[in-house]
């Protein structure tokens, strides 16, 4: 079957010995990544790809997502047999259930302690003021180099480096902010095309990069996608 040949981890970009709760983060963090605004305002991405990395992103889950799934599929592929052990004596909690881009409810298992997501609902209610300072930028303002950045047509890792630094926000407030990992970050800046993962998601995160220093995000992620294709067709 095709679904045997698929390497569900590298879809949702985690480790095989990923916990229950990594697994989930790395499911609604791919999902909101590549659905909505995120990704359909994309000029290099038509909807037919969008669907596909969903559909993957889904496939993934229903099987990662669940404990009796999961070992089955490791035990195909002689990954994680010690796995079973850590799920089956893990600690109890109230599980959550994960409602897909479908309106799909995933209900996982009792038997493994999930990471509690009302905190997100919580989160979607916060005031207007909490927002602005938990995304809002303070820097001191440089009409000259705000200038660079309006007539900057083609966005390298460098110049996007320096548009952080320059917008006050630390590599570390990045990855919070977005969701992507310093390694991942650093990789961008540093235009490590070697580094990089599939190109799906380096227009996720510039996407999310471009979004938090307030800049056009479509303009953005259309130049560094074709920036890191020159780089590697130059190799």
């Amino acid at each position: 079957m095709e679904a045997d040949r698929k390497n569900y981890y590298e879809v949702l970009e985690i480790e095989t010995n990923a916990t229950p709760g990594q697994i989930e983060n790395a499911y609604v963090r791919a999902r909101n990544a590549y659905s909505g605004d995120s990704v359909a305002l994309y000029s290099l991405m038509t909807p037919e790809e969008c669907q596909n990395i969903l559909s993957q992103i889904e496939e993934a889950y229903s099987v990662l997502g669940f404990p009796d799934k999961r070992r089955e599929y490791d035990r195909l592929r002689g990954l994680n047999q010690s796995l079973s052990q850590l799920i089956n004596h893990g600690h109890r909690s109230h599980p959550t259930a994960v409602v897909s881009h479908t309106g799909h409810v995933h209900h996982p298992t009792d038997a493994i302690q999930y990471e509690d997501f009302s905190s997100k609902s919580a989160e979607s209610k916060i005031s207007k003021l909490t927002a602005i300072q938990k995304f809002g930028l303070d820097f001191k303002e440089d009409p000259d180099f705000d200038r660079k950045i309006r007539e900057t047509s083609e966005y390298t890792g460098t110049f996007l480096k320096e548009v952080r630094e320059y917008k006050n926000v630390s590599i570390e407030r990045m990855a919070e902010l977005t969701r992507v990992s310093k390694t991942h970050l650093i990789s961008i800046e540093a235009d490590d095309v070697k580094k990089l993962p599939a190109e799906v998601y380096v227009r996720g995160y510039i996407y999310q990069y471009a979004k938090v220093l307030k800049l056009d995000p479509d303009k953005v992620a259309a130049s560094y996608i074709l920036h890191v294709k020159k780089l590697k067709l130059a190799k």
